[in-house]
């Protein structure tokens, strides 16, 4: 991945970025390898003819995770009108850089986990570099509220987020609250949140470039404290064919919000991102019932409840 074109060359901070996130996918790898004890990832080494690729790893059938997707690429070319309009830029390229990760478990009472951490760079005609930025965040969607799970998810978010700046925590979790609801479904979360941010430029909370990386790694590095203790805690749970049919509800849900409104989504297929490796964050079951509504006072609409009114967790 040498160049955008012959006379635009990426920078050594793209291919740091992009070295970093190989690191990360191997880590996060092996240690979910680890918590499922049957399933491993299958990878898949692809190319996008229009320059760069990726490294896609999928886990299915397991013990624990009945799907799971931990995907890296690096693409860079030319931005379609249709994206450059929506960014409100008249730069033509780009290079884009990310690590994205979507894990459905098999027990209903252990959530569903979404997390992305990416860079982009867009350049000027001469290759010179005119902006930059990163964004991500990880989010929880459970089938059932625990509330003690909520709590240390969200803590252990704030904990690595904090030494960056006090107020940076609630204004990405109320942001992450905004960003991830089904505007179609009366504004509906498909989860309890977590973070999310986007076009963190250098400079942003007095942040440097190098300091918005570091804040990437710290991101990154509480992912696997927030999420696994809560897998150990919930994946021996008995469950029926009750809670089968409420997780494939909320799977629909998900599905809904990857497929309408997910900016991640989007992007890569308008680019010409690889279909497979896109569409990998969709649950292997879902189902749609017409107008169902769970019984009041049930664990099922405390759920709904909680994703229709955001609460302080952390």
């Amino acid at each position: 991945m040498e160049s955008l074109s012959s006379s635009i060359p990426i920078r050594a901070e793209a291919h740091a970025w992009h070295q970093t996130i190989l690191q990360w996918q191997d880590e996060i790898c092996k240690a979910l390898e680890a918590e499922d004890g049957r399933a491993r990832f299958q990878e898949d080494l692809w190319e996008r003819a229009e320059g760069g690729g990726g490294r896609t790893r999928i886990m299915e059938n397991g013990e624990v995770f009945e799907k799971g997707g931990v995907n890296t690429s690096a693409v860079y070319g030319e931005l379609p009108d249709s994206l450059r309009q929506l960014m409100h830029t008249e730069h033509r390229f780009f290079f884009a850089a990310g690590l994205s990760l979507v894990i459905h478990p098999l027990n209903p009472y252990v959530p569903t986990v979404h997390a992305n951490w990416r860079y982009f760079e867009l350049y000027d005609a001469a290759g010179q570099v005119v902006d930059c930025w990163i964004g991500g965040g990880s989010d929880l969607t459970p089938y059932y509220l625990f509330e003690d799970d909520a709590r240390h998810f969200h803590q252990c978010l704030k904990q690595a987020i904090d030494p960056f700046g006090a107020t940076l925590y609630a204004r990405f979790k109320e942001e992450c609250d905004r960003y991830f609801r089904n505007i179609h479904r009366e504004g509906e979360a498909r989860g309890i949140g977590g973070v999310f941010y986007d076009y963190l430029r250098p400079g942003y909370a007095g942040l440097s470039l190098p300091r918005l990386f570091a804040f990437q790694q710290a991101n990154e590095q509480a992912f696997l404290q927030a999420y696994l203790p809560i897998v150990r805690r919930r994946k021996h749970l008995p469950y029926g064919e009750r809670e089968i049919f409420w997780q494939e509800i909320r799977r629909g849900r998900y599905v809904e919000f990857n497929l309408i409104h997910d900016r991640g989504t989007l992007f890569g297929l308008k680019t010409g991102g690889r279909t497979e490796s896109i569409l990998m964050s969709l649950p292997p079951r879902a189902r749609w019932a017409y107008r169902f509504m769970p019984e009041p006072g049930s664990p099922e609409a405390a759920l709904v409840e909680v994703c229709r009114h955001p609460r302080p967790w952390a």
